[in-house]
């Protein structure tokens, strides 16, 4: 089989699946909007998810990843899924998951909010002291304090630690699963300096290479970072000479499309200019015909209630389109088409859309992503 992406219509909240050749089912984020009270999402996200799981004779996702615990990346995630450290949470119809991937913020965060972050904190923590069925990315040393204060060390917990700049283990591209993953953020320096968690900043950015056909196609799973935090990725990457884990065949994209992903104090430029190595990494390192998918609301229209400061905001959309304009890409949003999930399939010819949702007019071109040098 292929591997898709599939980007879920979920309003202002994050949700993609990533299914692997071999059948691994990743999940980034998991917000059911249509589940919380006065939405106007109609799609429930929760049927998807098993439907899928139903249909393909699969008894769990084999990856449930929370790149950071805002309410739009897990609501409703609390009733959902299979929590191992909450008998009464165990119930049959609950989605279950073999492993578990957050930032380190997630272990050692002490204000959070819903009660959905704070379940799936309390199961991160469980998997940790427990060593097994979690990932961890970076390790700032706040998180070692944690293991410390619980009779633990870093050392004894290296295995379940995933660190920016090195692939991630189990996933080969010569191997079934014909992918890899290449971590970005979070930084454990940059928690270090920041001193306290900074949810969005503190998020995990993730590149995948996915193999068919002898074709590498490249995705960047975008999460909240802003631009400062997007410069640090592209100035360590570029340090260690790592330039090609940030080209990209699909970017899903920062942020919801918000302004502060280009440029923080870019706000007022129509369309928005991104500071110099934001406009590295998405106008030299994006390819030809690539694909740009926002996990957003519609993009507001001049002078319209939701034409603000908030995302999505029109003016880094504008951007984006001119980007993809430039050279024969696409950018969608997932709310266009608010019943309709964007399905992109990886083939030997690169990314292709393997449904016709409604599509933001940046170009009548074919997605066939094509390797720019």
């Amino acid at each position: 089989m292929t591997a898709t992406i599939t980007s879920f219509p979920i309003g202002n909240a994050d949700s993609t699946r990533l299914i692997l050749a071999d059948g691994q089912r990743l999940l980034f984020d998991f917000a059911d909007m249509g589940k919380s009270d006065g939405s106007d999402i109609s799609f429930d996200l929760r049927a998807a998810i098993e439907d899928d799981l139903r249909a393909n004779k699969k008894s769990s996702l084999s990856v449930l990843c929370f790149t950071h615990l805002d309410r739009d990346h897990c609501f409703k995630a609390e009733d959902t899924f299979h929590w191992s450290h909450s008998p009464s949470r165990q119930s049959a119809d609950r989605i279950k998951y073999d492993e578990l991937w957050v930032p380190a913020a997630a272990i050692i965060e002490t204000a959070l909010e819903s009660s959905d972050a704070k379940i799936a904190q309390a199961e991160a923590q469980h998997r940790l002291i427990k060593g097994e069925g979690i990932r961890v990315f970076s390790s700032p040393k706040k998180l070692e304090a944690w293991l410390k204060r619980r009779s633990l060390t870093l050392e004894s917990r290296q295995h379940c630690i995933v660190h920016a700049g090195v692939l991630l283990d189990g996933f080969k591209l010569d191997g079934s699963a014909k992918a890899e993953f290449f971590p970005h953020c979070p930084l454990s320096w940059k928690q270090d300096e920041d001193g306290e968690v900074v949810r969005n900043e503190h998020s995990i950015v993730l590149h995948a290479t996915l193999r068919e056909g002898g074709r590498d196609t490249r995705l960047l799973l975008g999460s909240d970072v802003d631009s400062n935090t997007l410069s640090e990725i592209v100035r360590s990457t570029k340090r260690h000479g790592n330039e090609e884990r940030l080209e990209w065949d699909v970017l899903k994209l920062f942020h919801h499309c918000s302004y502060k992903a280009l440029n923080v104090d870019g706000k007022e430029d129509d369309p928005t200019k991104p500071v110099p190595d934001v406009k590295w990494l998405m106008e030299e390192q994006g390819q030809k015909r690539s694909i740009v998918i926002s996990s957003s609301q519609k993009i507001p229209v001049p002078g319209s209630k939701e034409d603000n400061d908030q995302p999505p905001h029109r003016k880094a959309a504008n951007y984006y389109r001119k980007l993809q304009n430039g050279r024969g890409g696409t950018f969608k949003v997932t709310m266009d088409d608010p019943k309709k999930p964007i399905k992109v399939e990886i083939t030997s010819s690169g990314a292709s859309f393997l449904a016709a949702p409604a599509v933001l007019p940046a170009s009548g071109a074919a997605a066939k992503p094509m390797r720019s040098g």
